[in-house]
């Protein structure tokens, strides 16, 4: 038995293989593009090593395509064949039992399974950033929090350290403890300067706390952060969109749209979400964007019965919604009715706040704005259970408030802005003092 970069038995007994195995490693915790390459070497190398064949499973449904689900559960199928056949590490047993229970409709059961792996071996940073990466999906920032907190210790002088302090400076951020995670952030960055998900966790902050400028000049002065990533560089270009939105300089954000957001039209739910939220704020701030939307309605509409994830599910509807199918709008909303009556993780999230959720949608982009507003706000309250972060989120929180104003719900949409406002250190940025004053003038315009 050999020991990996995390300090950690792996059934591989070639050198080079165990090089390519850590290569994967830091791979994975940077994002980067050569994440697959190394996997599948190590897979050709040793086609029974079971805790590679649970990778690429789990890896597959982090991707929330359907189509990748047969994928994963081949690759499930060959993990159980290999432990069968060369036994494996309590670790490497715990990886197959992960991909098994998130293929059987459990991910809470794959956290589970990581967390198992840490309370023994706290050093192992794979197993840690993959429950990491599946509370993200399932919008548990406590539990992120939490368990990254769990590792720190065993983590000091470690080999990545500064990628699980990445990690920690994202949780802090989510759960509002926003100097604490600058602080990490920046210091995980020094520790491993390729860390495209620390940098990001302070992108966040720079958002959420109203400094824009800070934002910018942190994206700009780090691309070696983020510069090598896979599609995930695309999500740090749309943090600086956000930015430069703050500041008003809607130009510079559609040339990013159309330069770095869009520059491979591909239709991963995140390059989706990218895309379709960004188009969507600068609507709400009065831009014309054009024909931008059909391109992402053309992908959106062959993915109305993928639900893989309502977070996905509903960025497609704001590009359904945006250019007019009401097939395809229909055609999901049915989907929905069905998935939201079955019983499991993920239906459950569909049912509660999906379907609220979806009908906001649809009721804005027809311009029944008091029920989008109701709908939209009827679903707030569990919009954390959808995943993704609250940078990621904050676009249903724009579309309810201007639903609100434009619907002249007025008290109740100051409500949400005032809660907005709490949520993000009490800070100002360019949307909360626009809708305020909006409400000022409308306030102001009876007593003329």
């Amino acid at each position: 038995m050999m020991y990996d970069i995390c300090q950690s038995p792996v059934s591989l007994d070639d050198p080079a293989l165990l090089e390519e195995w850590n290569a994967l490693i830091r791979a994975f915790m940077a994002h980067g593009t050569a994440t697959p390459t190394h996997l599948g070497a190590v897979l050709s190398g040793a086609p029974n090593f079971a805790m590679g064949h649970a990778a690429k499973g789990l890896f597959s449904l982090m991707m929330g395509r359907r189509e990748l689900n047969v994928v994963a559960r081949e690759a499930g199928q060959a993990a159980v064949a290999a432990l069968a056949a060369s036994g494996g590490s309590t670790r490497e047993r715990l990886w197959v039992r992960a991909l098994g229970e998130w293929l059987d409709g459990r991910p809470s059961g794959a956290i589970a399974a990581m967390e198992r792996i840490l309370v023994n071996q706290p050093t192992d940073t794979l197993s840690a950033k993959v429950s990491h990466a599946i509370r993200f999906i399932l919008g548990d920032g406590v539990g992120m929090r939490t368990s990254i907190e769990n590792v720190l210790d065993a983590h000091k002088g470690h080999d990545l350290e500064g990628y699980v302090l990445g990690c920690h400076a994202f949780t802090l951020e989510e759960t509002g403890e926003y100097d604490a995670a600058e602080a990490a952030g920046l210091k995980g960055l020094g520790l491993a300067g390729d860390d495209a998900w620390g940098l990001h966790a302070v992108a966040h902050v720079y958002d959420m706390t109203a400094r824009p400028d800070h934002g910018i000049a942190l994206i700009e002065n780090n691309c070696s952060a983020w510069d090598h990533c896979n599609n995930f560089r695309y999500h740090v270009w749309w943090h600086k969109a956000l930015l430069h939105l703050d500041q008003g300089e809607t130009d510079i954000v559609l040339a990013i749209y159309d330069d770095q957001v869009r520059s491979e039209k591909t239709d991963d739910y995140r390059d989706m979400a990218n895309a379709t939220s960004l188009l969507m704020r600068l609507e709400l701030e009065g831009v014309h964007v054009g024909a931008r939307w059909d391109e992402l309605a053309d992908l959106a509409q062959n993915r109305t019965d993928d639900g893989c994830l309502v977070f996905a599910d509903l960025h497609y509807m704001l590009a359904l919604g945006a250019a007019g199918r009401s097939t395809a709008q229909a055609s999901m909303t049915n989907r929905f009715a069905r998935d939201a009556v079955r019983s499991g993780e993920m239906p459950a999230r569909v049912a509660n706040p999906g379907q609220a959720a979806l009908a906001g949608l649809n009721a804005f982009s027809e311009g029944r704005y008091e029920q989008a507003f109701q709908s939209l706000a009827a679903a707030r309250p569990g919009m954390q259970t959808i995943g993704g972060s609250h940078a990621q989120r904050d676009v249903f929180e724009r579309m309810t408030i201007d639903a609100g104003l434009r619907a002249g719900l007025v008290d109740a949409t100051e409500t949400l802005i005032e809660d907005r406002i709490a949520r993000r250190a009490g800070a100002m940025d360019r949307f909360s003092s626009t809708r305020l004053a909006s409400i000022h003038n409308a306030r102001r315009i009876p007593a003329q």
